[in-house]
Order: structure tokens, then C-alpha cells, then sequence
């Protein structure tokens, strides 16, 4: 029962013993009801008690996670070549106890950090990779940083440093309450294309994990209950042979050809395919002197569906265009599959907890300095920015298992092996679009370590609780057996490869 109700009915019994003509009877009826209030009022408080500390422990901790995430956000190493970023995280967690092993599922920067004996397993999913192409100083105008190519234009500065702090905070918890319970750090590179989680879920390394806890940068605050689309990332290799392209054409056969006819087919499925699929590309290598014919280009597509079966079926029309287009231009050609991965498996009872947590957090707030830089950033949007009040609210939970988001990640295979939550902090000006400069800006100033702090505080509260409270544990894991179905086994969409450890070289 809740505080204001149960108060609610001892308050009018007060009133009446009160009146009673028997005064010594109505003494004592009204020390023994007031008593019982003040215990209502006392037990309430205490029953948040434990939520002040742990968001005590965030505030107290902060500030080591705060300064690397700023230093990964000045490393912005792009995928599998994070080596700095993710050592600054690994010695971060060996520093407040945690035991470290590097170098898993044939990644070398990728981790696995545990602290704890027994009891509940609750993971913390971290990134730390940039994006190529992004190089950008914290400033509200396009400016690139000299002898610098790449950004964190999705934030990742501040995620992997989030989810170490949210990690950090929960273990010095359960330490001082004598709560019981195993924390894991999962250090999962090169999210951007490369699906480091895919090889953490392929090699068993979440079997054992109860829950975890997940996050992203956003533009707002939120706790996630819509999937996205499950993805088939591949790189296509054309042959063809060299020659003077003007001198003598009829010898020649170009590999460009073969990729533009391949990308021809593609554009022209687009008519064909789902709704809700996508199809994307990159020509990635060609020669770069029009007076020879190409011997060699490349090309980088992206296939996406809601559901895993369809993306394999629109990866085999992509290959089948590959191939026809090599038959025509007289080239051969080969591809790789370089990541796939699920769509998102939501858990509406962890979103449930999750956004209570949230809301106990609340949002990000703006200093004035912020203020200004958030209306400077805002004039650089193509289109209208929401109000900026949108960074300190908490989006209300909306359960609509139909929903989808059109994005893609690697936690979409987690999901499918350990009930994990998705949290959203407002990191990003309200307004602000993933992938772009103005991303990189924010996650490297005050406002996205502000969202960081909320987001850290939502994991570190959301872990606490299911780690005092096993019936939540219980209801999650349900609900995750009933969306999975009876006899369900993963089965990863990338096959037997290793990590393609240099697909950004």
C-alpha cells in the first residue's frame, strides 16, 4: 500500500479517538495510531533510502568516468581499433576491484571485467568505438580537428564510460549493504559495422548472465520497449582486367562496371522489397585514374528487416544482383559477410522497472553556458529542433510490441540470449541527429557527460533492485521465455568467420 493511502486511512482514525469521551482510552488509541504513522512514514522514507545511496555512489564516482570519456572522445578510435579507449576502461574497472580479461572471442579489444561470487549475474554492456569521417572539436560550428579523421558521432565516448560507472557504483553498493550478487562488464568493440557482440553471443560468453543492463546517446530520455531491424553487413569484391581505358578499351574489363551494374540491380529491387527493409551502400575501392580501366573495386552494402529469417533471404537477392552483374560485365566477383545480427528482443517487465528507475533519476537540466550552446547548435539543424525542455523529460513508457525502430545494433543478438533493457539519455542538443557533427559536439561537452550520469544512475538503480528483489528477476525471464517460444535456439547470421578485425582499414 502506498504511503499516501495508508496515511490516508490512519489519519481519520486519529481524529476520531481524539473525541472520545474516555480521555485516558483515547490517549492511548492516539499514541498507539500516531505511532503507526510515524512507522508508515519512517518505513517509506527508508524504502527510497537505498536508492539515495546508490545515486550517491554515482555522484561520488563520477568524476574518473567523466575525464575518460573526454580522452576516448579525443582517441575516437573506429572499429576493432580501440586499443587506447578500451585499455582506459579495463584500468579503470582493475583499479575499483574488478578482475579483467582481455582480449576475448578473438578480439583484442574487447573485455570481460567481474566482480562478485555468487548470486544474481547482471551485465553492463559498453562501447567504445568512433565513426570515420567525423572528426569534430566540441564547438557549435562545423570544425574539424587537423590530423584527426574520425568522431564519436554516436556517442560511444560516453557509453562505454557510462556503463563502467553504472557498473563501478552498483558493485561499491552491494559491497557496503552485503547484497549479493556477480557484476559483468562486457567490453564489445567495433558496433559500427563490425558486430563485436555477435562473437560474445556466438561463444557462449553471456551464457550465466541473469540481465543486462544497456544504453545509447539520444536527444531524449527513455526507456526502450520498440524493436529495430535485425542487419547483413557484406563487402562484394569485383575482378575485372586492366588496360588503357582510351588506347585499348576492348581489352579491358572493369570491376567498376560490375559494381555499378550490381548497384543498378539493388535500386531497382527497392520496388520490390518490404516496407520497413532497407538497402545501403558505399563503393569502398576502386582505381582512382579514369584513363585505366579498373581491375579491382569493392562495394559495402547493409541489408535490414524486422525479422532475422527475411534479412538472409534479402542478403541471397543482393548476392544473386552480384552475381548478374559480374555474368554481364565480364567480371567475377566474391563476397564477404562481414556482420549480422538480430533485431531487437524488448522485455516489457525490465522496460517497466527500468523507467521507474528513470524517472527517480530525472533528466538533464541545462546550465545557462548550455543553454547558449544549445541554441547555437540548434540554428545549425535543416530542420526545426524540438523545445529544449525535451532534454529534462522522461518520455512516457509505451508498451506496442509492433513498433519499429528503422536502426540496426549488435545488441539485437544479446537480447535474444539475456533479457536486456534499452536505455535512451538526452546526451544530444534535443533535435540533434545520431551520425552527424553536431553529435560529435555534445557528446564531448558538459551536456553529454550529463546524460551519461543519468543513464548511469537508471543502470546502477535498475541493477540494485533486481538484484534485492529475485521475483522481478523471475517475471523478466518469463516474459523472455514466452517472446522466445518454446525450444528456441540462437543461431548466429555470420556463420563460423572470425572477427574482421581490419574491415575499416
Amino acid at each position: 500500500m502506498q504511503a499516501a493511502k495508508r496515511t490516508s486511512i490512519i489519519r481519520p482514525c486519529l481524529q476520531h479517538v481524539t473525541g472520545l469521551k474516555n480521555r485516558k482510552i483515547a490517549a492511548i488509541a492516539a499514541l498507539w495510531f500516531a505511532s503507526i504513522a510515524a512507522g508508515v512514514e519512517i518505513a517509506d522514507a527508508a524504502s527510497d533510502d537505498w536508492r539515495v545511496s546508490v545515486i550517491d555512489q554515482v555522484e561520488k564516482l563520477h568524476h574518473v568516468d567523466d575525464a575518460n570519456a573526454l580522452q576516448i572522445g579525443r582517441f575516437a578510435e573506429i572499429g576493432f581499433q580501440e586499443i587506447n579507449s578500451s585499455r582506459l576502461l579495463q584500468e579503470r574497472l582493475r583499479n575499483a576491484g574488478f578482475d579483467v580479461k582481455s582480449g576475448v572471442a578473438g578480439m583484442p579489444t574487447a573485455f570481460i571485467a567481474t566482480y562478485g561470487k555468487e548470486g544474481p549475474v547482471v551485465g553492463f554492456l559498453a562501447e567504445y568505438d568512433a565513426l570515420a569521417g567525423f572528426s569534430q572539436t566540441k564547438d557549435p560550428v562545423r570544425t574539424a580537428i587537423e590530423g584527426k579523421s574520425a568522431g564519436h558521432a554516436c556517442g560511444h565516448n560516453l557509453l562505454g564510460s557510462g556503463a563502467v560507472l553504472a557498473a563501478v557504483a552498483t558493485k561499491e553498493w552491494i559491497t557496503a549493504n552485503n547484497v549479493k550478487g556477480i557484476i559483468k562488464v562486457f567490453g564489445t568493440p567495433a558496433e559500427e559495422g563490425g558486430g563485436g557482440k555477435v562473437y560474445f553471443a556466438r561463444d557462449g560468453l553471456l551464457d550465466g548472465v541473469d540481465v543486462m543492463m544497456n544504453w545509447h546517446p539520444d536527444s531524449y530520455n527513455g526507456s526502450i520497449t520498440k524493436s529495430n531491424l535485425a542487419m547483413i553487413a557484406g563487402k562484394f569484391r569485383f575482378y575485372g582486367y586492366s588496360t588503357h581505358a582510351s588506347a585499348f578499351p576492348q581489352n579491358g574489363r572493369s570491376a567498376l562496371d560490375g559494381v555499378e551494374a550490381m548497384n543498378m540491380m539493388a535500386n531497382m529491387m527497392r520496388e520490390h522489397i518490404e516496407e520497413k527493409s532497407r538497402i545501403h551502400y558505399a563503393i569502398t575501392q576502386t582505381n582512382k585514374a579514369p584513363n585505366v580501366i579498373p581491375d579491382f573495386a569493392e562495394v559495402f552494402y547493409f541489408v535490414r528487416n524486422p525479422e532475422a529469417l527475411k534479412t538472409q533471404q534479402l542478403w541471397e537477392r543482393v548476392v544473386k544482383a552480384a552475381e548478374g552483374a559480374a555474368l554481364g560485365t565480364g567480371t567475377t566477383v566474391e563476397h564477404e559477410i562481414i556482420s549480422g545480427h538480430y533485431g531487437y528482443l524488448a522485455n516489457t517487465a525490465l522496460a517497466r522497472v527500468t523507467h521507474a528507475n528513470m524517472l527517480h533519476v530525472g533528466g538533464v537540466e541545462y546550465s545557462e553556458s548550455e543553454i547558449t550552446f544549445a541554441r547555437n547548435i540548434t540554428k545549425t539543424f535543416p530542420n526545426s529542433a524540438p523545445d529544449m525542455s525535451r532534454a529534462v523529460q522522461i518520455q512516457p513508457l509505451e508498451i506496442n510490441p509492433s513498433d519499429i525502430w528503422t536502426g540496426s545494433s549488435d545488441v539485437g543478438d544479446v537480447s535474444w540470449l539475456v533479457p536486456t533493457n534499452w536505455v535512451r539519455t538526452a546526451t544530444y542538443v534535443p533535435g540533434t541527429s545520431a551520425h552527424s557533427w553536431q553529435s560529435v559536439a555534445a557528446s564531448n561537452t558538459s551536456i553529454g557527460l550529463k546524460g551519461m550520469h543519468v543513464a548511469a544512475k537508471t543502470m546502477a538503480l535498475t541493477a540494485v533492485e533486481l538484484m534485492k528483489t529475485p521475483e522481478l528477476l523471475d517475471e523478466i525471464r518469463t516474459e523472455f521465455d514466452e517472446r522466445r517460444g518454446p525450444g528456441y535456439k540462437y543461431v548466429s547470421l555470420i556463420g563460423e568467420r572470425s572477427p574482421p578485425l581490419d574491415y575499416m582499414k
